[in-house]
């Protein structure tokens, strides 16, 4: 199956950033000004959600330390600091899966094992009462969804299941393209970044967490999509700037400072300083938006206030944990966020 439209085009890699030493962490904290709220369940939730990770995922030592370090709890208590201790609990199950499959996603010799894995996933999202299946994926899917489903809106439910088949095809052509060594141009690999950032099915658990379940004239309206980009957009881009040193050590081309590097022929410090200003402009589209809101009656309106505060909160919420958490600055992340100074890591042998 191909998953290249007719509109793609390929970049091969030329470039090399082999002489630079690393680069100088533009100040995102800057433009990304919102306050940082946690929950207060985030503690105990954690714990829990990591005892259930380590069982059901059959984590053994060294990965259970590792893990520890990823802090993934503050990523979740922060992008969802509202939520009640059931609800964030279902939220850090999905995102421990997440991580787990993101890592597991980086080693897989074919797209055919993405579509295996799609496929049981998938089945287990839309039945995870009567789904059967062994694979590890799949049985943590029908763990976390069926308690998902016990309180999450119909729409909501949908929007979920909807989104992460699209992940799941953006994650094979991801696949794909590491193993042949190619990289989008930008503009299309900004269209398949919304898609493998995970952001989308992350949005729909804004609505299951707070208990809404917002009409599809609101979710289809231009500007909730328009804010929607604007903080996927946000997310995928601050994350690639503060995960180029590890991707490039491990050869990665799917980020947007390599994508700029190749086709914009930048150097490394002007890839990253561009994609910076590319994330303030998703702040500016953000709050523009957000001044454009239509009305649709009292009652929906509080709940789209509430949708809106969520993509706030994930957006400061994700920006904060990068420096906290070892998944992509080591043990480095308070000393990076003072310094704003990165070393570029060693390349692995191919």
């Amino acid at each position: 199956m191909s998953l290249i439209t007719p509109t793609a085009t390929y970049t091969a890699i030329t470039h090399s950033d082999s002489e630079s030493a690393g680069f100088i962490l533009p100040d995102l904290f800057s433009d990304c000004h919102y306050p940082l709220r946690m929950n207060p369940h985030c503690h105990h939730v954690s714990r829990a959600s990591e005892e259930w990770f380590f069982t059901e995922g059959h984590i053994v030592e060294p990965e259970i330390t590792k893990f520890m370090g990823l802090r993934a709890g503050d990523l979740i208590s922060g992008c969802y600091p509202d939520a009640d201790a059931f609800h964030l609990r279902v939220c850090m199950d999905f995102l421990n899966w997440a991580l787990k499959l993101d890592d597991d996603l980086l080693v897989v010799p074919d797209i055919n094992v993405v579509w295996g894995i799609r496929e049981c996933c998938m089945s287990a999202f839309r039945d995870p009462i009567n789904t059967q299946t062994e694979n590890v994926y799949g049985k943590m899917c029908k763990s976390f969804f069926t308690c998902f489903r016990e309180t999450g809106g119909p729409r909501c439910t949908e929007r979920f299941i909807r989104t992460m088949d699209l992940f799941f095809v953006a994650a094979a052509q991801e696949v794909d393209d590491r193993i042949k060594g190619r990289v989008f141009n930008l503009e299309y690999y900004i269209s398949l970044r919304r898609d493998i950032s995970g952001c989308k099915p992350f949005f729909a658990f804004i609505e299951y967490t707070a208990q809404i379940d917002l009409p599809d004239e609101v979710m289809l309206h231009p500007v909730i999509a328009a804010m929607e980009e604007a903080t996927n957009d946000y997310v995928s881009w601050s994350n690639d700037i503060l995960s180029y040193n590890v991707e490039q050590s491990c050869h990665s081309t799917h980020n947007l400072v390599a994508v700029l590097m190749c086709e914009q022929r930048m150097d490394l410090q002007d890839a990253v300083d561009y994609a910076c200003q590319l994330c303030k402009g998703t702040i500016q589209r953000f709050e523009d938006n957000r001044a454009i809101l239509p009305s649709w009656g009292e009652e929906v309106d509080k709940q789209v206030a509430i949708y809106v505060q969520g993509m706030q909160d994930w957006m400061t919420s994700s920006l904060h944990w990068h420096f906290t958490s070892t998944r992509y600055l080591g043990k480095d992340g308070p000393t990076v966020k003072q310094s704003r100074i990165i070393e570029l890591l060693p390349k692995m042998p191919l």
